[in-house]
């Protein structure tokens, strides 16, 4: 039985997500991020944010949560001609997929991710990669990560797994899962504030804005990745049966 996991974190709803489905089920767990100069750089300085506050209002997710890992990737950004890495606006290109696609990107982060975990002993990489709600890309399908697993395991004779929380959920029953997962931890008022942790303090905006604030978070509001928080967040409101959005804390 896995008793050990490395989170992919980037800063975002997802990442958060799958970060607190990991600390109620390992009794170890480590995080990792990458800096590739993505446009969105601001995501970088929220996953602190997010990860000082949890082990602030779950002290006993604290015990659990080893170190944060940071890699620098600059290369992929450079070789990368896209929305994420060059300022320009997001479209929709010849290919079908959004021009926010970073080739590569999560294999690369998956390797990379794959080796730390070799290092520090760790058994599972969790991921929020999902194909309900996604852009498309090819590298965040299920086929893509069991392909990986498989590889990465070969090639560094570990058996790894890879683990992904949200690949069949969409925006809003990921916001009920964090509310469950919170719920879990602290029955007095956990999933609210965790859910109201990820709204304040995590970042999913493309554009990296965070002048703006919504009932969802911060973001630009227009962004593919805005929308669906926001598509998400009404939809999940709206089953809870049309209640006030949640207080924002001081």
């Amino acid at each position: 039985m896995h008793s050990s996991a490395l989170v992919l974190f980037s800063g975002g709803q997802d990442s958060a997500t799958c970060l607190a489905d990991a600390l109620t089920r390992y009794p170890r767990v480590e995080t990792i991020g990458f800096d590739y100069g993505q446009r969105h750089h601001v995501e970088l300085q929220q996953r602190q944010a997010v990860l000082d506050a949890l082990r602030q209002r779950f002290p006993q997710w604290s015990q659990r949560l080893g170190p944060d890992h940071m890699i620098g990737l600059d290369a992929l950004g450079q070789i990368s001609d896209t929305a994420l890495t060059r300022e320009c606006a997001i479209t929709l290109e010849q290919s079908g997929l959004p021009n926010t696609f970073v080739p590569g990107r999560n294999l690369v982060f998956l390797t990379f991710a794959a080796a730390l975990a070799y290092r520090r002993g760790l058994q599972a990489i969790v991921t929020g990669v999902c194909e309900a709600d996604y852009s498309g890309y090819p590298d965040c399908r299920d086929d893509t990560m069991k392909a990986m697993q498989v590889a990465l395991s070969l090639g560094m004779a570990w058996r790894l797994l890879i683990e992904t929380p949200l690949m069949w959920l969409d925006k809003a029953q990921t916001w009920q899962l964090a509310h469950r997962l919170g719920q879990q931890a602290d029955p007095a008022g956990g999933g609210d504030a965790l859910v109201q942790l990820i709204v304040e303090h995590s970042h999913t905006c493309y554009l990296g804005q965070r002048q703006q604030r919504h009932d969802w978070g911060y973001g630009c509001g227009q962004c593919p990745a805005c929308q669906l928080r926001a598509s998400g967040w009404a939809r999940w409101r709206g089953e809870q049966g049309g209640a006030a959005p949640l207080l924002t804390t001081a």
